[in-house]
């Protein structure tokens, strides 16, 4: 069904060009043999797995969907996804970014987050399974025991086994602190747990020998709310001591979720009834654990939406070249045929020009965000390390959430380009919108995104975080604002910077008031934000194009040429956005509920 081939040109100009990974990773003791060589080498032949072995399963398995066995509560997979795991497995993927000391590569996130795109495009559903198993090994090697690390942490890296999050109950969902899931303590040291799990991606499949639940319950006595959760590992098969499998675990799949879309993955309503497990961290910490966890989720999900911008703007291109339909407003364009491509179309360019132009913004955008958590996990300077995590922080919710956002605008706009065919399965394109959809849902909706941005990473520390990003801005802008060639790109962004200081006073301002305030503003100030973080971005790699747009690469003109219709078609949604925002809660809280 249709095609992918991985933006390898692309990932090559945001790491050498625009972030200079080689000069970053130099500082970094653990990567600085990393050269272009070796991730032009990995890029290339992620590039063939992606495109050669799991694409071709992204149709076939959202068609036939996984199976489940009530009687032996056991899930099978889509036709030919154990065996592409086996090969992912086989080919040292999953041990990419992990560390050494475990048996993986050691090789720097930024790369395998590049890595990721590819199997996002080429397939989300069956990219969740490992995907998940590298948030349940980050989770493991940042709060784990040091006997939990020996005997899970190296067959996570090896791919033998793979990991799920169990947070989600039937009555709770963003509100964990709801949560029933009860465990209690043996006196061996483990626990037996008992609840029910919604929701659980991968949480029962037949892709590996065990699965590894990383499940939140209540342990006696524990304090209501959030402040009463703990974390425990629990194994679908009790390892024995020299890491084999041992005795059937009690927690069991009881149904698939039927869904909108990732069809592929298993969606899981799990069942624990006595399970045994371990705790990991502290008593009552384990959303302090998770939320490892989660954030790693949050990037992965945004990088879900990345995956299938770039898929479905790369199969509606090929489909607008091809399609004739009319002619060109401006005259004949294929005179030897019955009509033109509608790729001549102003509207058909805005749409693939929309679905290009979020695809290069994300892709530079997560690349950064990459580097930044490679330079926080394993730079020698402290206050480095410190400033690194604080702007991972404050720009991880945007990642999930505008790119989210901007995927599902995409993946929309790539099936309008196909017309009719667009909403016929057999062409592929309504798969994309289907499967986007969930990813504005799920580890924290777009609205918690919001929340959590404006909420916590902006108004709870009075606006650091945020300003030490606008320093950033402030620098480019001052750097290039004499430069005549820049000024349709710096200008803009310049005039948004101060726009976003100004909101973001007078919110906090209203906030002091009226909490609801801040509920009212959260959502349109994200994607004001959001339109900043693109700006700045879009602006340097601008610098770059103009630079070397008269190299010979047509490369740098349509890098060029994607920025100015970004800065003349996208941002300009910024003023609607703000003047939402300053809108107040009156208009949404003045109702009645019974007058709804």
């Amino acid at each position: 069904m249709g095609q992918y081939v991985a933006p390898i040109r692309d990932m090559q100009f945001v790491l050498h060009e625009f972030l200079k990974v080689e000069e970053q990773l130099k500082e970094l003791p653990t990567h600085a043999e990393i050269d272009a060589d070796i991730i032009n080498q990995v890029l290339e032949e992620g590039g063939k797995f992606t495109s050669e072995v799991l694409f071709p399963l992204n149709h076939s398995g959202d068609r036939e969907g996984c199976t489940h066995n009530a009687e032996t509560k056991t899930v099978t997979t889509p036709k030919g996804f154990k065996e592409a795991y086996k090969q992912y497995v086989e080919g040292g993927w999953a041990a990419l970014a992990c560390d050494p000391e475990y048996g993986g590569q050691g090789l720097p996130l930024v790369l395998n987050n590049s890595f990721y795109e590819m199997l996002n495009s080429a397939n989300q559903a069956w990219t969740m399974y490992p995907g998940l198993s590298h948030g349940a090994y980050e989770c493991l090697k940042e709060h784990g025991t040091d006997e939990q690390k020996r005997l899970y942490l190296p067959k996570l890296v090896s791919g033998e086994w793979t990991g799920t999050m169990c947070l989600t109950e039937p009555h709770c969902g963003t509100d964990l602190g709801m949560l029933r899931t009860k465990a209690i303590p043996n006196a061996d040291g483990s626990w037996d747990i008992t609840g029910a799990k919604i929701f659980i991606s991968a949480g029962e499949h037949d892709m590996s020998e065990n699965i590894l639940h990383l499940v939140l319950a209540r342990v006696p006595d524990a304090p209501e709310g959030s402040k009463g959760i703990s974390l425990f590992l629990v194994p679908k098969y009790l390892p024995t001591a020299d890491g084999k499998i041992g005795e059937r675990n009690p927690i069991f799949c009881g149904a698939i979720e039927e869904k909108m879309g990732i069809h592929g993955n298993s969606t899981c309503q799990m069942n624990l009834d006595g399970a045994k497990g371990w705790i990991i961290g502290q008593p009552n910490k384990g959303l302090n654990a998770m939320f490892v966890f989660m954030n790693a989720a949050r990037l992965g999900v945004g990088m879900q939406s990345l995956g299938l911008t770039e898929v479905a703007y790369q199969n509606a291109l090929v489909y607008a070249k091809d399609r004739l339909q009319m002619r060109s407003l401006s005259g004949v364009k294929n005179p030897d045929g019955p009509a033109d491509p509608i790729i001549v179309h102003p509207d058909v360019r805005r749409m693939l020009l929309t679905a290009k132009a979020y695809a290069e913004g994300a892709r530079a955008f997560t690349s950064y965000v990459a580097l930044q958590i490679d330079r926080e996990l394993h730079h020698p300077d402290e206050d480095v390390r410190k400033e690194c995590a604080d702007e991972v922080a404050l720009l991880t919710p945007i990642i999930k959430a505008f790119i989210t956002d901007n995927g599902w605008i995409a993946t929309s706009e790539a099936m309008q380009v196909y017309g009719g065919h667009g909403y016929i399965s057999e062409w592929g394109m309504e798969q994309y919108v289907r499967d986007a959809r969930i990813n504005l849902i799920y580890e924290g909706t777009n609205t918690v995104q919001a929340l959590d941005l404006l909420g916590r990473k902006i108004l709870m520390d009075n606006g650091a975080k945020l300003r030490k990003f606008g320093e950033k801005v402030r620098a480019f802008v001052e750097e290039n604002g004499t430069d005549e060639a820049m000024s349709e790109f710096v200008t803009p962004l310049g005039e948004l910077g101060e726009k976003v200081g100004k909101l973001t006073m007078e919110i906090g301002m209203k906030a002091f008031q009226n909490q609801d305030e801040v509920g009212a503003a959260a959502v349109p100030y994200l994607r004001v934000v959001g339109h900043l973080v693109y700006s700045y971005f879009f602006a340097q790699m601008a610098k770059i194009a103009l630079a070397k747009q008269d190299s010979g690469d047509n490369f740098y003109k349509a890098k060029l040429a994607t920025a100015r219709f970004y800065f003349g078609r996208l941002y300009p949604e910024t003023a609607t956005q703000i003047r939402l925002a300053r809108s107040g809660a009156a208009n949404l809280m003045s109702l009645e509920a019974d007058l709804f």
